[in-house]
């Protein structure tokens, strides 16, 4: 390009357009169909005569996309993972209220009867059901109130129970239907008949029964024994024997005795008791503590035909 056409600011023609005239500037176009200047607008848009090799060098040439943190920044991608892991939440999140949804319309439709019933039956059926609640644990707890009585009655049971055997056991020991043992005496009686009749071992039973003997038995050489109870009788046998309740013991005659040792001893002992007759009669007796005293044998059961309890 010269420099004149760098200071008038005129290039050459582009292709497709007609040269222009190449005489001083400021001169009318000599061309013949060229247009009057004083009506051409000053301010009239020129329009723009399109680029042919643009559009195909736009084309050609591809955009090409800005590397990450290029121009977004360094903080674009932790929003939008950010925003992908809300997005999944919330995702989640819908899903399970749909499904709740659904089953709870499927629980409701399954049941025909609540879909048709009108409110005010739906609220006399629950005023019903709490009603019947209520009676239940109403009985719940009348049901713990008798077993917790059952429990205690039963205890109550269980302890008059041991009572009453005890009490058995007692009057079993007293009446000679059940053996008993326990710290007591062995006294021992010998001599000739006279000394020791049925009259001398009748009064030792009866000083140890007052000083609290609590059972006995009698027994003689031969080993035959009888048990001695409230209802024991003595009888003098041929040739010094005894006879103790239809059983006939031969001499010396042992009694096994259980109670206070020291208390029955004294008893027997006491000045013109039992000890002194037998003496003054030409007999002995002597008497051992034992800290165990066996009274095994037993006494048949009196049978009652005219005694009867005071209901």
């Amino acid at each position: 390009m010269s420099e004149e056409h760098r200071e008038t600011g005129t290039g050459w023609p582009r292709p497709g357009e007609p040269a222009r005239p190449s005489g001083p500037a400021g001169e009318p176009d000599p061309r013949p169909d060229a247009p009057d200047p004083d009506e051409l607008s000053p301010l009239a848009p020129v329009e723009p005569v399109p680029d042919e090799a643009e559009p195909a060098e736009r084309e050609a040439v591809p955009e090409s996309e800005p590397e990450p943190g290029a121009v977004a920044g360094a903080g674009a991608p932790s929003a939008a993972r950010r925003f992908s892991s809300a997005g999944a939440m919330i995702a989640v999140l819908l899903a399970l209220l749909g499904f709740t949804l659904v089953v709870q319309f499927k629980t409701t439709s399954t049941d025909p009867t609540l879909a048709a019933t009108r409110e005010e039956d739906l609220v006399r059926i629950s005023s019903d059901l709490d009603s019947r609640e209520r009676r239940l644990r109403q009985e719940i707890e009348l049901l713990e109130e008798s077993q917790r009585q059952l429990r205690s009655g039963e205890q109550g049971r269980q302890a008059a129970l041991e009572e009453a055997t005890r009490r058995a056991d007692e009057l079993g020991i007293l009446a000679g239907t059940l053996p008993a043992v326990g710290p007591g005496l062995e006294v021992r009686f010998s001599g000739p008949a006279k000394a020791v009749s049925s009259t001398r071992i009748l009064d030792a039973v009866q000083e140890l029964r007052g000083a609290g003997a609590e059972a006995m038995q009698i027994q003689g050489t031969d080993g035959t024994a009888a048990r001695i109870i409230a209802s024991t009788y003595f009888v003098d046998g041929p040739d010094g024997a005894l006879v103790v309740d239809g059983r006939r013991l031969t001499g010396p005659f042992t009694i096994m005795v259980i109670g206070d040792p020291a208390t029955m001893r004294t008893a027997l002992n006491i000045p013109g008791g039992v000890v002194a007759s037998v003496r003054d009669g030409g007999g002995n007796v002597t008497s051992e503590d034992r800290e165990v005293v066996e009274v095994s044998q037993l006494h048949a059961p009196i049978k009652l035909d005219h005694a009867r309890p005071v209901s």
